[in-house]
């Protein structure tokens, strides 16, 4: 079977909740390359090909948006808990669990809010609109759907990370500091 790594106090559901958040993200990323790269995903042939401009939007909303899917790992990593040694000004400090906690609820929060505004500006007809035979339409939406997952999948790993940090850094029965915070982390972690 297939190691996942996380932490050991973390939750199993809690790893593999942060291990999807990039998964859902992808289908979204690789239907804006598509369009990007001219398949046919939409019928805009008659409008032509993509400026430069607009091509370097598209793909750098895919890229940003698969980074910062990536972060939710962090909040079941060590480097969740000690910033890297190669981060500057940060490196080895530990990480601010309220700072954490509060940027993972309020990224939870945008994307509800992305996701809300994009449903109401559907229905609205807001905008031109992706002309699209109902087969494009079916890729389209297969490919987006999965991102309603991101802001719950993402609440639900930082109320645990929360909830597991809030003891003020010792173990879960109770004992002493956890030994994973302390000193210079395995670069191993970091991947």
């Amino acid at each position: 079977m297939m190691r996942i790594k996380a932490l050991p106090d973390v939750p199993r559901w809690a790893v593999l909740a942060a291990h999807a958040v990039p998964l859902v993200t992808l289908p979204s990323g690789l239907w804006r390359l598509a369009l990007v790269a001219g398949l046919p995903v939409t019928q805009d042939a008659g409008l032509g090909a993509m400026s430069v401009g607009l091509s370097a939007y598209v793909v750098s909303l895919s890229v940003v948006s698969e980074l910062l899917a990536f972060l939710t790992l962090g909040l079941v990593r060590e480097w969740g808990e000690v910033f890297p040694r190669w981060m500057p000004f940060l490196g080895g400090r530990r990480v601010n669990p309220a700072a954490a906690t509060g940027a993972a609820l309020a990224g939870a929060a945008g994307l509800c809010a992305i996701a809300g505004w994009g449903v109401y500006a559907s229905y609205a007809d807001l905008g031109p609109g992706v002309p699209a035979t109902a087969a494009q339409d079916a890729l389209l939406i297969a490919c987006y759907a999965p991102l309603l997952a991101w802001p719950v999948l993402l609440t639900a790993v930082a109320v645990a990370y929360r909830r597991r940090r809030r003891d003020g850094g010792r173990g879960p029965a109770g004992g002493g500091p956890r030994q994973y915070g302390a000193g210079r982390p395995a670069a191993s972690s970091w991947v």
